[in-house]
């Protein structure tokens, strides 16, 4: 049936979680070097619904011959977050790249979203950044103070997760971007995969759901301000916290949740792993607010482009309301991390977090004909 509900525009989905699920916190404070320019306002998509829908993605890069290497231990063939590159025997690179326009109008903000975006990818590798470099694309008509911001925002991000940046690339753009290439180094055998999620395991989810509709509802100025602070709290917590309370228990498998949506990233580790996930609709931490913004038709582009491509893949039990399957399929900015793990350790580590939005959503099956099945 055709989706009558109102559009508001192509903006952001993004990640987040309630207040008490952030670890910085927002604070609308202005920031050193911050102008009056709404940043929002000089973008068509934002974060991570800016990238291309994954059928136009998949159509060029699977048309793609594979380069290969003795030592390249992880390319793009599972779609996972990150290369693996051998350095030595015990010793492996692993790297990524991100960067996006903004889903928020203060400099600094976007500048720490866009960096705690990049280096969640690490954090779902299971490693620490160590150096990183900063890609800019910039408009000549805005102050330099707002560059300056931007980098400021990203650097204290970066600096937050132990890492440093030593250098990076600009142009003049009329859309502004920020991101980063992320490099970290790590023993071989302390790498986490997206393919190796083993039936029985549990899905543990580390942040709550829903921001793109919040996003989307607060550029046309109907999202309350608690709701939007909480889902900017959640865009610049880094995955440090998640990723450190798990290094001593047995992840199977990992990926953080962004712009392909939670459907979409949990049946890149289906598929990888030859496995089904079933996800509970009750279980999902979804931001307060969330579900009343798509109602009323706050719905991020992201969203369909990612149920275009996903609707062979993920099935929904009869009747289930069209909200939480905007909620499923809606892109995510800087999300939570998805770890696979037995169930005493699930249960252990949600305990370590301590946070309500840190949650079991669901387990792995064996295959159905399906890669993700949405449960009661």
């Amino acid at each position: 049936m055709e989706d009558t509900r109102k559009y508001t525009g192509n903006s952001e989905g993004v990640a987040a979680n309630d207040a008490v699920c952030g670890g910085m916190g927002y604070d609308p404070v202005l920031h050193e070097g911050r102008s009056g320019v709404k940043l929002t306002s000089m973008v068509k998509t934002s974060g991570c619904a800016a990238k291309l829908p994954p059928g136009k993605l998949h159509h060029v890069i699977d048309s793609l011959p594979l380069m290969s290497s003795d030592r390249l231990l992880e390319g793009f063939e599972s779609a996972d977050d990150a290369l693996v590159y051998s350095v030595d025997n015990d010793t492996v690179s692993v790297q990524t790249v991100d960067f996006f326009p903004p889903m928020v109008d203060d400099p600094y903000t976007f500048g720490q979203v866009a960096a705690a975006n990049a280096l969640s990818d690490i954090y779902a590798m299971g490693g620490e950044p160590n150096v990183a470099m900063n890609l800019v694309c910039f408009p000549s008509c805005l102050e330099l103070d707002v560059l300056r911001s931007i980098l400021l925002g990203g650097m204290d991000k970066v600096r937050e997760a132990g890492a440093i940046i030593a250098g990076g690339h600009t142009i003049a753009d009329p859309t502004p971007k920020y991101g980063l290439c992320v490099t970290a180094f790590m023993k071989r055998n302390e790498v986490w995969s997206n393919k190796g999620a083993k039936v029985g395991d549990c899905v543990v989810l580390t942040k709550a759901l829903g921001v793109g509709m919040m996003n989307t509802a607060a550029k046309a100025g109907e999202a309350t301000e608690s709701d939007f602070a909480a889902a900017i709290s959640s865009m610049t917590t880094l995955n440090k916290h998640a990723r450190d309370l798990a290094r001593d228990l047995d992840v199977h498998a990992a990926t953080d949740i962004t712009g392909f949506s939670l459907s979409g990233h949990l049946s890149e580790c289906a598929d990888a792993s030859n496995t089904t996930i079933e996800v509970s609709l009750g279980a999902l931490p979804i931001l307060p607010g969330a579900l009343d913004a798509a109602r009323f038709g706050f719905i991020p582009e992201g969203r369909y482009t990612n149920e275009d491509y996903l609707f062979s893949k993920v099935s929904f039990p009869a009747g289930t309301p069209t909200e939480f399957k905007d909620i499923a399929f809606g892109p995510e900015t800087s999300g939570g991390l998805a770890l696979f793990m037995s169930h005493d350790d699930a249960l252990h580590f949600v305990s370590r977090m301590g946070l309500d939005c840190v949650r079991i959503i669901g387990s792995v099956v064996l295959r159905t004909d399906v890669s993700v099945a949405y449960v009661e």
